[in-house]
Parts: C-alpha cells; sequence; structure tokens
C-alpha cells in the first residue's frame, strides 16, 4: 500500500467510524445577514465590509448549548469556521487586528467551542480559508473571487504573495499550537492556478504533521468541491488530502480510487441554502431529508457534515434546533446502523438503501410496498431479523404469492398481514439483519 495511502488510513479510523458531523459557519457576514460570500456577491470595498466588526456582540453564543445540541443528534464531531474568506478570525490572533477579541464581544470564540465540544466528547476541527479578501497582498483585481476584481485601481503591482503566505502559515500555526489536540483542519479552498504551489502546500503539509501529526485534513489545498484531485488516485500527492470534500451533493456511487477502493469522503450540506445566517432563507430540508441524506453518504462509504448558520448574537435558528432534535431521536434508535457502517455491496434496494457492519447488514425501509419487501437473492442467506428501534423479531414471509421468487427472501412488518400497511417509523425504519457466515 502507497505510504501516503496508508497513513490516511490510519489517521481516518475515528472518522470512518463517526459517519456524522456538524459544520458551522459564523462570522460578520451574520449581520448584514446575506450569507458568508456577501462581500464578493455584492462587490463590497473594505471600508464598507469592516465596520460590521463593531456591531460584532455575540451576546447569546453559548458554545455549551451547540455542542448538547450536536451530541443529541448524535454528531460524532464538530467544524467551525475560524477563518473564513472575508479575514475575519474567530480566535485570537496575533498577526492581525480583524478578530473577534476586538470586536465588541471580546471573546476567542474559537477557544469556547472547542472547551465545549471537547467537554462533551465530541471531536473538534478547524476550518481555515487560505483565501483573504482583506489582506493587502493577497490578489485583488483579475481574481476570480476578490471583492475588488473588477476595479483596476485595485491593482496587484505592489502586493507581495510571499508575505500572505507567511501570514496564513503564521495563523495556521497559532491554531495548531494554541488550542490544544485538532481532530479535523479543514482548508478552503483551491481555483484556477489559486492551489498546490500557490499555496506552498508541501511545506504546509509538513508544516502542520511536524505540530499535529494525527490530524486529518480535507482535500482542498489541491481541490475544491468541483474536483477531487489525486486523492482519486494510485499515487496521491503529500498535500492530497485525508479525505474527499463534495460540497451540496452526494456523490452518485461513493467515491473510489482508480483501482475501484473506497478513500474517506464527506459531502458538506446545509441545513438550508447558505452556509452563513440569511435572514430570509426558511426553506429547511426536513428531518427525514436528513437522515436520508446521512444514510445515503453511510450506504456509500462517506460521511455527513450538516452545516448550521448561527446568527449575530450567536444563536443557531430555531429551524435547525427542531430539526436537529428530530433526527436526534430517529439516531438514538437507529445509530447501530450508522455509525462504523458502510459500503454493503449490494444493488440499491427498490424500498430505500442498505448499509453494513460486517456480517450485520442494515435494511433502511423508507417506502411503502405493495406486498412484502423484498430483499433480492437473499434466500438462505439470513440467520435472523430484528427491528433496530427495539429488537422486536422480524420473520421471513414464505406467503403463497412469493414462492415463485424463491431466490429472494421477503418479510413483512405485521406478521399477521400480507398487504402494505404503514412503516413503524416514516422517517426510515430499520431492520438489523444478520448474515450466515459464507
Amino acid at each position: 500500500m502507497n505510504k501516503v495511502v496508508e497513513e490516511r488510513t490510519r489517521r481516518t479510523e475515528w472518522y470512518r467510524e463517526a459517519r456524522f458531523g456538524m459544520f458551522i459557519h459564523w462570522g460578520l457576514y451574520a449581520i448584514p445577514a446575506r450569507g458568508e460570500w456577501l462581500r464578493s456577491t455584492e462587490q463590497l470595498t473594505r471600508e464598507e465590509y469592516e465596520p460590521f466588526k463593531d456591531e460584532f456582540t455575540t451576546e447569546n453564543y453559548n458554545p455549551k448549548e451547540w455542542a448538547r445540541m450536536a451530541k443529541e443528534a448524535g454528531m460524532k464531531y464538530a467544524v467551525l469556521t475560524a477563518k473564513h474568506h472575508d479575514g475575519f478570525c474567530l480566535f485570537d490572533s496575533k498577526l492581525t487586528d480583524f478578530k473577534s477579541t476586538n470586536a465588541p464581544c471580546g471573546r476567542d470564540l474559537v477557544r469556547e467551542f472547542l472547551e465545549a465540544f471537547r467537554e462533551e466528547g465530541i471531536r473538534v476541527g478547524l476550518y481555515y480559508s487560505v483565501i483573504d479578501w482583506r489582506h493587502p497582498d493577497f490578489p485583488h483585481y483579475g481574481d476570480m473571487h476578490h471583492p475588488m476584481r473588477n476595479r483596476p485601481e485595485y491593482s496587484n503591482e505592489n502586493r507581495n504573495f510571499d508575505n500572505y503566505l507567511e501570514y496564513m502559515f503564521g495563523q495556521i500555526k497559532e491554531l495548531l499550537t494554541d488550542y490544544g489536540k485538532l481532530d479535523v483542519m479543514w482548508f478552503d479552498f483551491s481555483y484556477g492556478n489559486m492551489k498546490c504551489d500557490t499555496w506552498k502546500a508541501k511545506e504546509l503539509i509538513e508544516m502542520v504533521r511536524s505540530i499535529q501529526p494525527d490530524v486529518i485534513i480535507d482535500n482542498r489545498l489541491e481541490g475544491s468541491g468541483e474536483n477531487a484531485g489525486s486523492i482519486r488516485t494510485l499515487d496521491p500527492t503529500p498535500y492530497s488530502g485525508d479525505f474527499a470534500s463534495p460540497e451540496q451533493m452526494i456523490p452518485p456511487a461513493g467515491i473510489r480510487d482508480e483501482a475501484g477502493n473506497p478513500i474517506p469522503w464527506e459531502s458538506c450540506i446545509t441545513l438550508n441554502n447558505n452556509w452563513g445566517y440569511a435572514a430570509h432563507d426558511h426553506h429547511y430540508k426536513s428531518a427525514k431529508m436528513v437522515i436520508h441524506m446521512l444514510v445515503e453518504c453511510v450506504s456509500k462509504g462517506g460521511n455527513l457534515l450538516l452545516n448550521v448558520g448561527p446568527n449575530a448574537k450567536g444563536e443557531i435558528p430555531g429551524e435547525s434546533v427542531a430539526i436537529l432534535r428530530e433526527v436526534g431521536a430517529w439516531m438514538k434508535k437507529n445509530g447501530k446502523s450508522i455509525y462504523g457502517c458502510g459500503y454493503a455491496e449490494l444493488p440499491k434496494p427498490e424500498w430505500g438503501r442498505f448499509t453494513r457492519r460486517g456480517n450485520v447488514l442494515y435494511a433502511h425501509v423508507m417506502e411503502e410496498q405493495a406486498g412484502a419487501i423484498c430483499l433480492e437473492d437473499m434466500a438462505g442467506k439470513i440467520e435472523k431479523m430484528r427491528l433496530l428501534s427495539d429488537n422486536s423479531e422480524i420473520k421471513q414471509a414464505n406467503y403463497w404469492n412469493l414462492k415463485e421468487f424463491s431466490q429472494n427472501a421477503f418479510f413483512f412488518f405485521n406478521p399477521h398481514a400480507s398487504d402494505c400497511y404503514p412503516l413503524p417509523d416514516e422517517l426510515d425504519t430499520v431492520v438489523e439483519i444478520y448474515l450466515k457466515e459464507e
């Protein structure tokens, strides 16, 4: 096995067990409340954007509540935006005055987040944008994303990108040395020529590994949501990352390398339609949809990193709270079908999906069926079946109209019925299937 792949496999063992995490996008952009890309999309100058710092009060920020919420939802890790593209830091960086400790809140929000989530036994990660629209030495005019991309008066003539890289390396080093053990470093993101050597990615990874050798890193020093990079190859670069990071979608067949071997990945997906807080956006995914997304990710060997966007006061929107609570109630009964599970290496069934851990198969029945539920080509392969939520027995069916299809196994949820009726759990009814040893 390639050494990079071998180390990646070792580092991601806990991550592939966890399967479900919380992403938190929070920063000054919560005040205008039109999404985290606001400064770029509206092409705001520094002078137009920076006054928001003087309103960042965060008076209701209670990370202990956030951590309890994540734990109750069944999430095993959480990633907070320490610095987004706008350059504002939620930590007490010694390299800038554009930070939360200089805002009215006067708090190191990252430190409080890390302490609260660790106390709940949740693994912790920090997002850090390698893009910085505020730094004077980051490319302005002509950069495809910079707010001043169309303003010739913001010429790049006297900008020294090496100065910016020194700043970037310095801030990442602060996060790695001043805040205890981190489980995830989530870098964002590469585009065009702004990737790999532009970020001095090899040297950056060497620095990260020299300080925290076990931290796992995403693939966006060379990739993005559009292109996973060399992590898909049999000879990945040292900075290819420990996991791929598809965004706002779930890969059709999971993610594997060129030889068909599964690689670690997570889909990062918003609960509504924005990463950062957007006051107008009330189009939230239902708990049912979130559960189905999570099951789909796990069935394809991946994780779900589900995003919440707190408002400027530090409150996670009530709609998000209600959804996470409902997801958590389902996870409490059915988490065994998620944690440590992955590909079943079976065709997707008509009624839902399979997840699997070793010799135990989990049938996630999401749709009512006309008649018995079919387990295709599984006749003679099943030792026993139980409803996961309460361990009650599920018996194989041998009803008269099934005999013609004897290569399959069948079951009803109601042993006294031969017709369809409502599923025991309309969100996703999970049957634990113990397979016979081959």
